[in-house]
């Protein structure tokens, strides 16, 4: 499974010299891999996601004037939020 923004925070990573989060990013990803029959794409997508955008949470705290840091976490949590929104059950009614 490709996720476009993998490859963008491992770009980012580099460039930031965070080059062992770049090793714990390619493990999670094989790891939810094995998981994408069972559980579906869009949600591994998530999975993926998620995860990106909490490193990138982590990483907003130790680089707070970087931009294209927080540029991609803006990005990478409003498609988290988009996807998430899949999984959600719907409110019931008579609660409402």
């Amino acid at each position: 499974m490709k996720v476009e923004e993998v490859e963008r925070v491992k770009a980012l990573l580099e460039e930031l010299g965070e080059r062992e989060l770049i090793e714990r990013i390619e493990s999670f990803v094989r790891l939810n891999e094995g998981l994408e029959t069972k559980k579906g794409e869009d949600y591994i997508r998530l999975s993926i996601l998620s995860f990106l955008e909490g490193l990138l949470m982590s990483l907003k705290l130790k680089y707070p004037g970087n931009e294209k840091l927080r540029e991609l976490y803006s990005e990478i949590s409003a498609k988290r939020a988009e996807l998430d929104e899949l999984f959600r059950k719907p409110a019931m009614q008579n609660l409402q």
